[in-house]
């Protein structure tokens, strides 16, 4: 049994439906964003890490040009602080 086909072979009966947009209203969508406070508190953190960094750097250049000068007292004393909390 054969059997052949009615309509031609490049035609599409569910083209035209598809091609019919719908008409939408005009109204401007506004994209927002927010930043949370845990994300400002990060970047305050970023902040302070990289001030920290400079710091490091800056004392290394100290210790290996032989500059950097110990205050043996003031780290006694901080030592001291701490464990009398």
């Amino acid at each position: 049994m054969k059997i052949h086909r009615i309509q031609p072979m490049n035609v599409n009966p569910y083209e035209r439906t598809a091609r019919v947009e719908k008409p939408t209203k005009a109204t401007k969508k506004i994209d927002q964003v927010e930043i949370s406070s845990a994300a400002k508190e990060l970047q305050e953190a970023a902040k302070f890490s990289s001030e920290r960094l400079e710091k490091v750097e800056r004392l290394k250049e100290e210790i290996e040009s032989g500059t950097y000068k110990l205050d043996a007292r003031a780290v006694a004393e901080s030592v001291l602080r701490y464990y009398k909390r």
